[in-house]
């Protein structure tokens, strides 16, 4: 084993001695020339050759002032030579050459003296050509310059990614001196998570040797280890004239300003499609709960990671936000979280009441009618946030470092508060997110107040409609009868559908359903009204028709309402039904031992109108026939052909018959959907066999 085996550090030093040579000694072709004492040319190198002309066997045993110099320079240069022959001090300096082809280069020398061991001396020149010289001059010069001027970020690092040099420039955007970046690499000067992918593209330009230019860097350095910093960095691989691999050359450009313009522009963007999302988004419906979780869905992901949105229990319960004495009570309403997270059982829960203590952002809402923000969230700033210890440790654990509540106001009351939180996403909520969040939540008070009064406003309507049905007697005399009245189920109010069943003198019954067109407490009144005039005229044991004419009359007074009625009298002792139709839909015939069909009537115009007149028309029941009147509510749409629609019905009717009851409830559950933007008053009537009390039933 030799020496340097057995020392690693002499080994190292062995494999540096012999690693390749640096090409700056080929760039200049420093040339080499051995005179002996008298000035003949002893040794004469190949860069001699190539710089002065002649071959080593054209110089060799000549003298040199006679082969290289004009006779003008000979005395100079003889003088020059013997003083360095006679002291030994070098000498240094540029001297005029004539080549062999002729012309004269001034030549860079550096002439000493040198002694064998016999005591003999010899003069050693090394020249290179002044022009050469002076241009790596130059080049060295300004390299220097511009990397110590530059105004960007420079460097160099070997192939091993460990600076070389660095310029005062980027060892400012560093935070780190110029001295201390010698020998580390680059992960150590900047080891944020962000340059990881620099460092791959550095390997990969080394790799390839394929330039990167402008490749965008955004990260934080020890110079500013709070913010975001942008840089612009364009990797190239560097190399000797020979093509052997120095390292990389790294140049950056600090783009900070830039980078935070176009954020600013695209949170700008951001917000204006938030604003035009919230506003085709927000408020579609009429409905309260709808409405709130539609203010969340356009709040998260794009504003926050969480959002809340809760309403004064009083405003629903009565309309009002009346706070009493106490702390106000909330009813959540909506709940949205941007992904799976803990945080979310720390969010009061849809439908569920909740008081919010004192220092909650919520109520300082309610109480000042003023937004919160928190930018930066700490260990007491979770309790405050939070409705308790354990919510405040769910937020903690879950990351939430930045929060927002926002009053929601409405024709100047607050009516509720919307929470909004960040985890993460790393960025704290800033004046710009607050202007926007309170843009939101006034667009979306208002949708919730609407829907809020729009709620109210059915209820009562709805109450007075079902205050004015009849209570329904299920038998009269030869009828087994079944009714029902569904309202509205979304955007419109309720309307004006009803039903009746008049008991009429020799045990008939008056079947009746009718709808007034409009919808609303108004429209319910109207309803009202032309009931109470049906039932009235009913016990003047008119025709169908005349009941008609006069309800036509009645209606016109009612301006500017107009109604669809169908007036129906059955006969149990003739097994007759008597039938006047005003603008409505024909009732269907279901007769016990055939097919379902919609009586031929004539239509007439609706009640209102007077347009009259009405005709009756009449038709034979059998016991176990049934009859179906209806309003258009139960099959019209707006998409589908009424046609289709009676379709429908009569192939839910068809055998096998049910019960009235389960008729009913059939043909509500399969015709009616969810939304359904009318009111349905359907009334069915099976005959029955008459009992006259003095003997079995007749058939």
């Amino acid at each position: 084993m030799s020496r340097a085996d057995r020392d690693p550090e002499r080994a190292g030093h062995a494999r540096d001695a012999a690693a390749g040579p640096s090409g700056l000694m080929d760039l200049l072709g420093v040339a080499a020339v051995l005179l002996e004492a008298d000035g003949r040319i002893d040794m004469w190198s190949p860069q001699a050759a190539e710089l002065f002309g002649y071959t080593g066997d054209e110089a060799v045993g000549q003298y040199a002032a006679l082969l290289l110099l004009h006779p003008d320079h000979r005395d100079e240069a003889i003088r020059l030579f013997a003083e360095v022959m006679e002291t030994g001090r070098g000498w240094a300096g540029v001297f005029p050459v004539r080549h062999k082809d002729g012309s004269t280069r001034m030549v860079e020398f550096r002439n000493m003296r040198l002694t064998d061991t016999l005591g003999d001396h010899y003069a050693l020149g090394l020249a290179t050509d002044r022009a050469t010289l002076q241009q790596v001059e130059r080049n060295v010069a300004l390299s220097s310059q511009l990397v110590t001027q530059a105004p960007i970020g420079l460097s160099v690092l070997d192939n091993d990614l460990r600076y070389v040099a660095v310029n005062p420039a980027l060892a400012a955007m560093h935070g780190v001196p110029e001295a201390d970046h010698a020998g580390r690499s680059f992960r150590e000067i900047l080891p944020g998570e962000a340059f990881a992918t620099a460092e791959t593209d550095m390997r990969e330009v080394l790799a390839s040797g394929v330039a990167m230019v402008d490749r965008e860097v955004v990260g934080r350095t020890r110079a500013d280890p709070d913010n975001d910093h942008a840089w612009a960095v364009s990797l190239y691989r560097l190399e000797d004239h020979t093509g052997h691999v120095l390292g990389i050359a790294n140049v950056v450009v600090d783009v900070t300003d830039r980078y935070r313009a176009a954020r600013a522009a695209d949170r700008a963007q951001q917000r204006l499609r938030l604003m035009a999302d919230g506003s085709s988004r927000i408020g579609t419906t009429l409905e309260v709960e709808r409405t709130a979780r539609e203010l969340a869905d356009v709040l998260v992901p794009d504003l926050a990671d969480m959002a809340a949105v809760d309403l004064l229990d009083s405003l629903l319960r009565t309309g009002r936000p009346e706070q009493g004495e106490g702390p106000p009570l909330f009813r959540s309403l909506a709940v949205k979280t941007a992904y799976p997270t803990e945080a979310a059982r720390a969010i009061i829960q849809p439908g569920h009441l909740v008081t919010f203590h004192a220092g909650h952002p919520a109520a300082h809402c309610i109480r000042t009618r003023q937004p919160s923000l928190i930018t930066h969230l700490d260990s007491g700033d979770l309790g405050r946030v939070a409705t308790d210890a354990a919510a405040a440790r769910l937020l903690a654990e879950a990351g939430v470092h930045s929060d927002m509540a926002v009053p929601l106001i409405a024709r100047d009351e607050v009516i509720g508060v919307m929470g909004l939180a960040r985890a993460r996403n790393p960025q704290p909520f800033d004046e710009d997110d607050l202007t926007l969040a309170c843009e939101l939540a006034a667009s979306a008070a208002l949708g919730i107040d609407n829907a809020i009064l729009h709620q109210h406003i059915r209820n009562a309507a709805e109450t007075l409609q079902r205050s004015l049905l009849p209570q329904l007697a299920p038998r009269r005399p030869g009828l087994e009868i079944a009714a029902r009245y569904r309202p509205a189920q979304a955007f419109s109010e309720v309307g004006g559908d009803w039903y009746d069943i008049i008991p009429l003198d020799g045990d008939r019954t008056a079947l009746v359903v009718g709808d007034v067109m409009g919808s609303g407490i108004p429209a319910a009144t109207a309803m009202g009204r032309l009931r109470t005039a049906t039932s009235t005229l009913a016990d003047l044991d008119l025709d169908p028709s005349r009941i008609l004419t006069h309800l036509d009359k009645i209606t016109q007074g009612l301006d500017p309402y107009i109604a669809t009625c169908l007036y129906a009298v059955y006969d149990p002792h003739h097994e007759r039904v008597h039938v006047a139709c005003a603008g409505h839909l024909p009732p269907v015939l279901v007769p016990a031992g055939g097919p379902p069909r919609l009586l031929d009537l004539p239509t007439g115009t609706p009640l209102g109108v007077g347009s009259g007149p009405f005709e009756t028309t009449t038709v034979a029941v059998r016991p176990g026939d049934q009859l179906v009147l209806y309003t258009d509510g139960l099959v019209e749409t707006r998409d589908d052909p009424i046609d289709e629609r009676l379709d429908d019905l009569l192939h839910l009717l068809s055998p096998p018959h049910r019960s009235v009851e389960e008729t009913c409830d059939l043909l509500l559950r399969r015709l009616r959907e969810p939304g359904d933007r009318d009111d349905v008053a359907l009334l069915i009537a099976r005959a029955q066999p008459l009992h006259d009390g003095t003997g079995p039933p007749r058939h």
